[in-house]
């Protein structure tokens, strides 16, 4: 089905410092599959209190919001989902006539995949990264009952903040490390200038039980692929894209697409996503 605007159409929509086309891909797919009146647009803005208010003032359903945005948004909301508060971080706003409800679904994400995957709290991790998606996996982790790990970040004020928020340690580098479960939430391996590179070298990723890569373009990472190679247990950047845009359409439509469905709306989006 083509898509089809008209007055009753319902626009969602994302902020976004360096607005990609994922999401817009995602959403749209969807709803022309299942014959929604929705149409979903990517934003960026220099005045994050006039973005949020046209979407108060509009009746803008629902809004993603990514980096630099997930934190300055939450004074402009009415009120945090436990998902949102448990971070302090913000990725989507759902707006029920004027009253704007955040939530962090990417934490859902990564809570949804500790589950699937059944990783055991007793795991040892060593998780590089320290920004704002690097807090909704450590603190999805922490939530989720594990207790031994690294935060492993150059950035020793950042590290540190990370640290103490999620209960980890912080440490610069990985000598030394005996890390069961290695989680990359950095641009090492993603398209662009650090494509080829690597955030654990080969003999971590030996020593290693399980390997999870955030970055999810392209979905086989450098790490990924030495991983899948020695037959090492991944979870892919893909799987957490896909969760978190998955949760945001059953926030902004009321609507669970099924799993067939949603893997057709997946390869489309990360076939042509920038």
């Amino acid at each position: 089905m083509s898509l089809s605007i008209n007055r009753d159409t319902r626009l969602c929509m994302s902020l976004s410092g360096r607005p990609g086309n994922f999401g817009t891909r995602f959403q749209n797919f969807l709803y022309q599959a299942l014959d929604l009146n929705y149409v979903y647009k990517a934003f960026t803005t220099g005045d994050l209190p006039a973005a949020i208010g046209g979407i108060r003032a509009l009746g803008i359903r629902g809004c993603a919001i990514s980096m630099p945005f997930k934190e300055a948004c939450i004074p402009l909301v009415d009120a945090m989902d436990d998902s949102a508060r448990a971070i302090a971080s913000v990725n989507t706003i759902v707006n029920d006539d004027g009253h704007l409800h955040a939530y962090n679904t990417d934490y859902i994400a990564i809570r949804t995949l500790i589950e699937r995957h059944a990783l055991s709290p007793a795991t040892r991790l060593a998780l590089r990264g320290s920004g704002g998606m690097a807090k909704a996996v450590a603190c999805a982790f922490r939530d989720a009952g594990f207790r031994h790990g690294h935060i492993v970040a150059r950035n020793e004020a950042a590290g540190r903040r990370l640290a103490e928020v999620s209960g980890f340690s912080w440490v610069a580098d990985t000598a030394g490390l005996d890390a069961q479960l290695l989680i990359n939430v950095t641009p090492l391996g993603m398209e662009g200038p650090e494509a080829d590179q690597l955030a654990f070298d080969r003999v971590e990723v030996e020593r290693a039980h399980v390997i999870f890569d955030v970055v999810a373009l392209p979905p086989e990472t450098p790490l990924i692929k030495l991983a899948r190679s020695q037959g090492k247990p991944v979870i892919t950047g893909a799987d957490v894209i896909v969760l978190q845009a998955v949760e945001q359409f059953v926030l902004y439509t009321g609507v669970r697409p099924d799993d067939a469905l949603i893997a057709q709306a997946a390869a489309h989006a990360l076939r042509s996503s920038g």
